[in-house]
């Protein structure tokens, strides 16, 4: 018979870049009934906020990190166990791990170089990969973004697939003097990324952008992607925040950028320092503003979208899932609406347009 076990809630690892999170507070007391996937407990990482929710059922017999507190991956949080375990065996385990513990090296916890380059569509492109299946699936983020739109989404798809992240052109670390700016030609690139990594399909996972060009790139080349995924995705309609996209691309400024990414979320709680500081940098390097400025001119006119898609979904055979944030204050939900019957569509209630960040629970199951 197996012994009643004692588990840790450790501090989790969201993304390549995080190396430690800021306990924000317990959602959750001491001796609740745990199961997995309850929402335990609120941590603020670098990026953005996010909800821990549970890995291992039980009872949550301790709360060791306290509010406030910053803990490196792999922290003692708190402690599951059944109730016939005792407290003392309990104080003995943490004891335990505390005095074993020792905070992962930079590299370990992801702040390394756990990112890799590689020549693509006539553009240098920075990329991760997560995972070692079979599967192939292709995680493209949205204007204005770059592959940590993703930290809450590949390690989970990694599971039981190889699961890449890259930055688009003009993005990120990515290479910013375009060729061509065009949904089309964007679509193009994601084909050459997947030539140069061998890949002869794979699924694709598009946000916003990411997903008209996602959509264009099964479309075009039908025979090399297997499923899509579009989040909130462009080209399904007219309507668009074209005061968002004309400001993201002029904001030099905190005062100017902060009030832009809260769109971004139905929680403008979640957009922290770190996260504007980061966009800030990213528009100072040289070239990005003449290429996010071409790459809007291709996908909307300052006013409405110029790109759609619909006709082009409708005469796919493969499988696609719609997800939406039914608060997207960018791209509308509505958008949504009339898909061909075949497309499985998902409004998320009371999220905005970053829902894979968001609602990232709630949206990894979907994708999963």
């Amino acid at each position: 018979m197996s012994q009643p076990q004692i588990v840790a809630i450790t501090m989790p690892k969201w993304g390549l870049s995080m190396q430690e999170g800021k306990v924000v507070e317990w959602l959750v007391e001491e001796g609740a009934v745990i199961k997995r996937g309850d929402n335990m407990l609120d941590i603020e990482t670098e990026k953005i906020a996010n909800t821990f929710e549970a890995l291992d059922a039980g009872i949550l017999r301790r709360r060791v990190a306290q509010a406030d507190e910053v803990l490196p991956i792999g922290a003692l949080l708190g402690v599951l166990a059944p109730a016939e375990i005792d407290d003392a065996a309990i104080d003995a385990f943490i004891i335990e791990f505390q005095k074993n513990f020792v905070p992962p090296a930079p590299a370990e916890a992801g702040g390394g170089d756990g990112y890799a380059f590689i020549d693509a569509g006539g553009y240098r492109l920075r990329y991760s990969k997560m995972g070692d299946g079979a599967r192939a699936i292709i995680l493209i983020h949205g204007f204005g973004g770059d592959a940590d739109r993703w930290l809450f989404t590949q390690q989970p798809l990694a599971a039981d697939a190889s699961v890449y992240a890259f930055d688009l052109p003009g993005h990120g670390q990515s290479s910013k003097a375009l060729i061509d700016s065009s949904v089309k030609a964007m679509a193009a690139v994601v084909i050459g990324f997947m030539d140069a990594l061998a890949l002869a399909q794979a699924e694709l996972v598009g946000h916003s952008l990411g997903g008209a060009i996602a959509l264009q790139a099964a479309i075009d080349h039908p025979g090399r992607i297997s499923a899509l995924a579009l989040i909130a995705p462009a080209g399904l309609g007219r309507e668009i925040n074209a005061a968002y996209i004309n400001g993201f691309i002029n904001a030099d400024s905190r005062k100017e950028m902060k009030p832009l990414l809260e769109q971004l979320v139905a929680d403008p709680a979640l957009i922290n320092r770190g996260l504007i500081n980061d966009m800030l940098q990213f528009k100072r390097i040289d070239g990005v503003t003449a290429a996010l400025n071409s790459i809007a001119a291709s996908f909307q006119d300052g006013a409405w979208q110029t790109i759609d898609l619909r006709a082009g979904l409708a005469g796919l055979t493969i499988p696609v899932k719609v997800i939406w944030g039914t608060k997207d204050q960018i791209i509308p939900a509505s958008h949504a609406s009339g898909l061909p019957a075949t497309t499985k569509v998902t409004l998320l209630e009371g999220f905005g347009h970053l829902v894979q960040l968001e609602a990232s629970a709630a949206v990894n199951k979907l994708l999963i």
